[in-house]
């Protein structure tokens, strides 16, 4: 599992510039399954138990945050704008990578005022992003030029993956949603020697962090008769915190976000099959934010969709951690979903 998860989270990759985690994606497949693509670049790997049994999609966004290069300035320094939801108390004096059109990176860092020169005021606030600036340890900007570096360019976090003092915790940058990817790869490997009654379709979406639009584009040409997004969802387990999610209890499945209120039938089946097969579990909601089973359960006319996520601390920024058994369970229990849901179990969770 870790280097799985450890390869992925080291790929870099924002919305709608996700090709690293799609050639591993489809290399990683290769004689798994057949492989398919929408037209907004995400990738469908299909593999089939039963053709005529029902079409399962399950979904993990290839996309992590980051930022889009937008200028040069005459002192080398590089302006940006976000690529994904930021809060700029993390971003301050954090490592970052530009990846150039020809693939080189290049490392910089956020620059950021010592606090002997802040003023009362600016002690208060959040600085803006708009104010902040990478340094790349140049002096110009034909320097900057010279290391390939243009306009449009993509910027991400950079933090290796690490075992922290347990080592079922795990840190690493991306876990959103590179976890979600490493599952649908994990069960298309587990389903190569399991007979499944249906249609599955492992893939890997584009553009989640902008408004789930690769999941609308590939749940458009798969037409799934279920939906199961794997993404992450906030750990409430750190001091102060409410501890209706904690890292080491179980996969949690999401009950409501803004994008879905997530279908009952659905869940109460899953609920079901993880009791079944004793898998710990959690539920989840969230106030703010959603998920791509969000545009997958509106596909044509309609899709019984439900996310299934791992508690992750400190999502959106340099420093998430997850729990391994977490993963293993959600590797367990989405399997054991794929393994049962037949057309008499799927018709039964759509119209009764």
């Amino acid at each position: 599992m870790s280097d799985l998860l450890k390869k992925l989270t080291q790929l870099n990759g924002i919305p709608a510039n996700e090709k690293q985690v799609r050639l591993f994606m489809e290399e990683h497949a290769k004689g798994m399954a057949e492989v398919e693509h929408d037209n907004l670049g995400s990738v469908i790997l299909r593999k089939n138990g039963l053709v005529e049994g029902p079409r399962i999609m399950v979904v993990g966004h290839m996309d992590e945050i980051g930022f889009i290069v937008t200028e040069i300035t005459k002192e080398g320094f590089i302006k940006f704008i976000p690529a994904g939801g930021w809060w700029g108390h993390v971003v301050l004096s954090q490592q970052f990578v530009i990846t150039t059109k020809k693939g080189s990176v290049v490392r910089a860092v956020v620059g950021s005022k010592p606090p002997h020169i802040l003023d009362d005021d600016e002690k208060k606030k959040v600085v803006d992003l708009g104010d902040m600036y990478l340094d790349l340890g140049v002096a110009s900007k034909a320097e900057a030029e010279a290391l390939g570096i243009q306009t449009g360019d993509m910027v991400t976090p950079y933090i290796e993956f690490t075992r922290l003092a347990n080592p079922k915790y795990l840190l690493a940058k991306a876990f959103d949603n590179r976890i979600g990817v490493a599952l649908a790869l994990e069960v298309l490997e587990n389903l190569q020697k399991l007979d499944h009654p249906n249609v599955y379709y492992g893939v890997g979406s584009v553009q989640e962090e902008v408004g789930l639009r690769g999941a609308g584009t590939a749940a458009y040409k798969v037409n799934p008769d279920i939906g199961i997004a794997l993404d992450v969802t906030i750990a409430a387990d750190y001091p102060g915190g409410s501890k209706e999610t904690e890292l080491g209890k179980g996969p949690c499945l999401m009950i409501y976000d803004s994008s879905m209120v997530g279908h009952v039938g659905l869940r109460e089946f899953v609920e079901a099959t993880a009791k079944q097969l004793d898998i710990p579990y959690q539920l989840s909601y969230l106030k703010r934010g959603g998920t791509d089973a969000g545009k997958i359960h509106l596909t044509k006319s309609g899709c019984p969709s439900i996310a299934i996520c791992l508690a992750s601390r400190y999502i959106h920024s340099h420093t998430s951690i997850i729990h391994e058994d977490d993963y293993n369970n959600a590797v367990k229990l989405v399997t054991a979903l794929v393994q049962r849901l037949d057309r008499e179990q799927v018709d039964r969770i759509t119209y009764e």
